[in-house]
């Protein structure tokens, strides 16, 4: 594993959230949790923000007039540009078997609400260039202990998000089984399943889902459920489409071949399959059964696909026919 160094500039805590965090001397960091004492901790993937101090520097100099913790973040780095990190990198934080692990889980964040940084300079460089990060093995972290770098296995379990697109499941009104039904057949198939969302149909909500699961949580497969028919509130395959780098057609058109004979409404289905950035997305029907068997079909060819955007594999096995 390729490994790059650095050291803690700060650390930085709150008890409340919304607020600027101070520094502090030292932080108890608890595995599953994170910092003790510290309001973004708990059971969820961004319990530790973290910042490269030159990202703080560079904004300083045009006049920001920024501290340690101001953007709310708990560690300020020196020495490693946090931001191209990939998701999965694990940090070491000490010396030796004591040493604090965090593992990155997500890269930027959606700002909803411009904190006065923003309001004062126009910009925030928090949503941008801020990570976030899980405790795996706790301790104790001190200012100006070393940090060293370990970046993700090429073969790691994958990593999956499932979106389900229902204006009455997302209200409640009916219960979801198309989403378990999917995480389900993840799960049995080796994936880690990351996030599970149910939204409405709305276009804005999706795209604004597939860019973060997609370019900050840089899951390898998400897959969406519902919205793919001739409704006029089905909308998820233009949005699929729009947040799209490249077109990977075969993948919806053979699911749509398949189910094909099973009944002849697969021809309704307007589902399509992409890829952004390493990420494949893939629109299925909203009911459980066709979810089932949508996957059913994919699950084998679809593994081979995200190893090669991975690169682990080549583009084609030697004894698959030559590359198209």
């Amino acid at each position: 594993m390729e490994k790059a160094e650095g050291k803690i500039r700060a650390i930085c805590t709150s008890d409340e959230r919304g607020v600027e965090k101070k520094e502090v001397d030292s932080a108890v960091f608890v595995a599953g949790e994170g910092i003790r004492g510290d309001a973004h901790a708990g059971n969820w993937h961004r319990q530790v923000s973290i910042l490269s101090g030159k990202r703080i520097d560079e904004f300083n100099r045009k006049g920001a007039g920024v501290k340690n913790g101001d953007f709310g973040e708990n560690l300020v780095v020196d020495g490693i540009d946090c931001v191209d990190l990939p998701v999965g990198t694990i940090l070491s934080i000490g010396d030796g078997d004591q040493s604090v692990q965090l593992r990155v889980t997500q890269k930027g964040k959606e700002c909803h609400t411009h904190c006065r940084i923003y309001k004062r300079m126009g910009e925030c460089i928090m949503p941008h260039q801020g990570i976030f990060t899980e405790v795996v093995t706790g301790g104790t972290i001190k200012k100006g202990d070393g940090v060293s770098v370990t970046y993700p296995d090429v073969n790691r379990p994958f990593q999956a998000a499932v979106i389900v697109l229902s204006d009455k499941a997302s209200q409640g009104a009916r219960e979801d089984l198309s989403g378990p039904a999917a995480s389900e057949i993840l799960k049995e198939n080796g994936y880690e399943v990351i996030e599970t969302l149910v939204l409405p149909d709305d276009a804005k909500r999706l795209k604004m889902e597939l860019i973060r699961l997609s370019d900050g949580r840089e899951a390898d497969l998400i897959i969406t459920s519902g919205g793919t028919g001739f409704s006029l509130r089905d909308i998820t395959p233009e949005v699929t489409m729009d947040v799209a780098d490249r077109n990977a057609p075969g993948i919806a058109e053979y699911m749509r071949y398949r189910s094909g004979g099973i009944t002849d409404r697969a021809m309704l289905s307007r589902g399509v399959s992409v890829i952004r950035g390493r990420t494949v997305i893939v629109n299925l029907p909203g009911s459980p059964k066709a979810v089932k068997e949508c996957l059913g079909f994919i699950m084998n060819a679809l593994e081979h696909g995200i190893k090669v955007l991975r690169g682990g594999v080549s583009e084609c096995a030697a004894d698959r026919g030559p590359a198209f």
